[in-house]
């Protein structure tokens, strides 16, 4: 007999995927493992004695004919500009609840538009579970409470981590896009790497660039503040370089030069270890400021990202599955509440100018 609370882990085989797999497994979970090629998932699913479904997101039928018998979908396949609507729509259309580690914005905001449909389906759709964005978002729903009439907020993330394939990928596609903010509730391109501020982290302070990260989306559902930046600290080193060399990133919007980049990846990253993975850490920064000039900072550190992601997802999938979250387009935050984040492993905050006194 089929569990009532199967659900589907697609994009199995990825290195985001197969941790969270193996997490799942240890927790005492059997997801059904999912992806595009048999050959890439049943070595997986015969590893961890789970059962598995292979199928690529071309086909609305074969997507909605390999939902049958689950009832949310955990989506780790990205690049996410290319993946998500087929799987969001298939999952709309058979009442599947959809959630995906998703960091693009573009991908964010498509999924806000779904919001009415999600509801009408009773379904659950929410995209960046993961690192991208639920330390940030929590981060930014903390500040906003602390201050309730902020109109600007500033979020930042640092960390010398690995990426794996799948992230270098989607940076790499998306890097010719340049930077993106929020200006009074608009999304607005910036050019990358020429607009450098120091920002304190837990670490000390760095040069820290905008960059199109999904909070300019998420933390505006989630606070409705209409001024939001994004930006990652670097060390002086590799902001000095980014400095230099910032004109040639507009030739990474030529095919060839993608295509090589590509190459590069698939032969070159691997992703972190296990060491990394066990002892790295992320440090965030945030503040939010009102039109009197009053502001609130904060700062928060979390492990190494990849492993946050998969405490995170899965946190998330259990709230879904126990019906703790109403049928709709939720941000993590705004669903589960800016305390979240403080509930998953080895997660720290402190305040570094705290909540205004009225």
């Amino acid at each position: 007999m089929e569990s009532p609370n199967r659900w589907l882990l697609y994009g199995a085989n990825g290195y985001t995927g197969r941790l969270i797999a193996r997490q799942a497994v240890a927790c005492g979970m059997t997801p059904v493992l999912a992806g595009r090629r048999a050959a890439s998932i049943e070595p997986l699913a015969d590893e961890l004695n789970c059962p598995w479904r292979a199928f690529g997101l071309d086909s609305r039928d074969d997507i909605v004919m390999n939902l049958e018998g689950v009832r949310a979908v955990l989506h780790c396949a990205g690049p996410f500009c290319d993946t998500a609507q087929p799987m969001v729509r298939a999952c709309l259309d058979v009442g599947v609840h959809y959630l995906d580690i998703t960091g693009e914005y573009d991908v964010i905001q498509w999924a806000s538009e779904c919001d009415q449909r999600a509801q009408g389906a009773n379904v659950v759709v929410m995209p960046a579970v993961g690192f991208d964005v639920v330390p940030s978002d929590c981060l930014a729903a903390t500040l906003a409470a602390a201050l309730p009439d902020a109109d600007h907020l500033l979020l930042a993330f640092s960390g010398d981590a690995t990426l794996s394939p799948g992230t270098t990928r989607t940076v790499w596609r998306n890097v010719r896009r340049g930077g993106c903010v929020r200006r009074d509730g608009q999304l607005v391109r910036v050019p990358l790497g020429n607009d450098f501020v120091e920002l304190p982290f837990a670490s000390g302070k760095r040069p820290a660039m905008a960059i199109p990260w999904g909070d300019v989306v998420s933390a505006y559902h989630t606070t409705g503040i209409d001024n939001i930046e994004v930006r990652i600290g670097l060390p002086h080193r590799q902001a000095t370089m980014v400095r230099r060399w910032r004109w040639l990133m507009g030739l990474a919007a030529m095919s060839p030069i993608q295509a090589l980049g590509r190459w590069w990846i698939a032969r070159s990253v691997q992703g972190p270890d296990q060491a990394e993975l066990a002892d790295g850490k992320i440090e965030f920064f945030g503040r939010a400021s009102n039109p009197s000039g009053q502001q609130v900072e904060a700062m928060l550190v979390t492990p190494n990202g990849y492993r946050l992601t998969v405490d995170a997802a899965l946190a998330v999938l259990q709230a879904v599955l126990d019906q703790r979250i109403a049928p709709g387009f939720h941000t993590p935050a705004a669903a589960l509440g800016a305390d979240f984040v403080h509930q998953l492993p080895d997660v720290h905050f402190r305040w570094l100018q705290g909540p205004v006194e009225s």
